[in-house]
């Protein structure tokens, strides 16, 4: 607390000094002429010394007074400058946003909007990390993250970057070529299944059909931590795995997965950007957050 009392005394005394006038310092800084004196008279004692001559008629700097505005005027000139430079953030679209997410989201959300934003922003610097479940903004010190909405804390801003998604539950033709597909969730305890690992453990496979809820613990020869790793494993023939509609649709299109139990795998939330506050946001996040937001009449590319 002295400290901050000092240097707004400081601050204000450099005021006075380059003035050399009371009322006219008061008059820039808001304040009385009472005030302003008693704070000048406060900073004297403090430090022993007179700083300021004062007649009925004129302010002027003392020999100390002199000496000290000297030494104080660069340092109160980049603390100006550091402040300038400070609140040109709040409103100038520029800087080091720190992101989190999975590999997923930053493949399907923010790559395919990353050339438009990155030409339109050049100031902009995003420091992208990805992780595999999820995570505290706060303790992480990350501006935003994107998560699927059901992992969202509920004292988040949560912003929508896509529609709905779908799982696909799928294998390659070769698996399929010795092995029946499965036909009810249960059937894949009779099959090699490639696990996702999260940051609580390996996910449990979710499904539902009208009002039936089943939920399986899958086992298999391959636990991993990233969806683009579980469809190579299936291409690869090594079993069942399980990712998003949007990363596979190419592949069964082009007959190199099969799809199964599809009547099982209803939508599910989809991807939203989060993050702790709207109160004073970075002019840079809020370019980022208008970027990826979803339209539904017109989904940004």
């Amino acid at each position: 607390m002295m400290m901050t009392n000092e240097m707004n005394d400081l601050a204000t005394f450099a005021i006075v000094a380059r003035e050399r006038s009371f009322t006219r310092a008061a008059i820039k800084l808001g304040v009385s002429q009472s005030a302003l004196s008693h704070t000048i008279r406060r900073l004297e004692q403090r430090l022993e010394l007179r700083l300021l001559a004062r007649t009925t008629k004129s302010v002027s700097p003392t020999a100390a007074g002199a000496a000290l505005l000297e030494d104080l005027s660069p340092a109160l000139e980049q603390i100006r400058h550091a402040l300038d430079k400070a609140r040109s953030i709040r409103h100038r679209p520029e800087g080091r946003l720190r992101i989190v997410m999975s590999r997923s989201a930053a493949v399907m959300v923010l790559l395919p909007r990353l050339r438009v934003f990155a030409e339109a922003y050049p100031g902009i610097i995003l420091d992208v990390v990805t992780v595999t479940g999820p995570v505290d903004l706060v303790a992480g010190e990350f501006d935003a993250g994107i998560q699927l909405g059901e992992y969202i804390q509920k004292d988040m801003i949560a912003v929508r970057v896509t529609p709905e998604l779908r799982l696909a539950v799928v294998g390659s033709p070769r698996y399929f070529a010795s092995r029946r597909p499965p036909e009810k969730p249960k059937d894949l305890n009779d099959h090699r299944c490639i696990t996702l690992r999260l940051a609580g453990g390996p996910y449990r496979w979710e499904f539902e059909q009208g009002r039936k809820s089943v939920t399986i613990n899958v086992n298999g020869p391959l636990i991993i931590d990233d969806t683009h790793l579980v469809i190579q494993a299936a291409l690869a023939g090594v079993g069942i795995g399980l990712a998003y509609e949007e990363q596979v649709a190419g592949y069964i299109a082009k007959g190199r997965l099969v799809r199964v139990l599809e009547d099982w795998t209803p939508p599910i939330p989809g991807f939203f950007m989060y993050y702790s506050s709207r109160q004073h946001q970075p002019a840079a996040l809020s370019a980022l957050v208008k970027a990826l937001r979803h339209s539904e009449q017109k989904p940004a590319r």
